[in-house]
């Protein structure tokens, strides 16, 4: 199951964000098996305002164990988000196999 997360990062939280992001880079790392695609959105200035991720679990509910332990939801960092359910058709220009 393949799900598309927008996460909105709350007010004032750049310097937050910039100082755990290490830490949000190695929880991707050890997650990169469910992990498609990833990347900040940005602002009119260019400062991150938040993350688009785009991952693949075998239920909603290894989705929200993940979610429990992302550093950016525990830091706060994110001040809401949308998850919805995606079918990837094409993922780094290949056609994606969604029969797994």
């Amino acid at each position: 199951m393949q799900f598309v997360i927008t996460a909105y990062d709350g007010e004032g939280m750049l310097a937050k964000r910039m100082e755990v992001r290490p830490l949000h880079f190695e929880g991707m790392e050890k997650m990169k098996k469910h992990l498609i695609s990833a990347g900040g959105m940005l602002d009119e200035e260019g400062n991150l305002k938040g993350s688009v991720l785009i991952m693949e679990f075998d239920n909603r509910e290894e989705l929200d164990a993940y979610l429990s332990n992302e550093i950016y939801v525990k830091e706060r960092v994110w001040d809401k988000n949308t998850i919805e359910r995606m079918n990837v058709a094409y993922a780094l220009g290949e056609r994606y196999d969604n029969n797994k």
